[in-house]
């Protein structure tokens, strides 16, 4: 998947999951980091650990114990 592809599946994944819950993504979009990181940082949900290897990003989002408006 290409930007903003990777962003807008793990948005819509967040919004199943309970406040506390983490998610994995895996992507190979080389700009998934960095946009995860700012839709994180947008969000209020947290980054716990993003790793690239091989071109494979596996992160680790943590969902925000009180979502914002249009967080999920």
């Amino acid at each position: 998947m290409a930007c903003p592809e990777p962003v807008w599946q793990t948005r819509r994944a967040l919004e199943d999951l309970p406040p506390g819950a983490e998610l994995e993504v895996l992507a190979t979009d080389p700009m998934a980091e960095l946009d995860l990181a700012v839709f994180c940082q947008r969000t209020g949900h947290e980054l716990v650990r993003a790793d690239t290897r091989d071109g494979l990003l596996r992160a680790r989002i943590r969902v925000s114990p009180a979502q914002r408006p249009g967080a999920g």
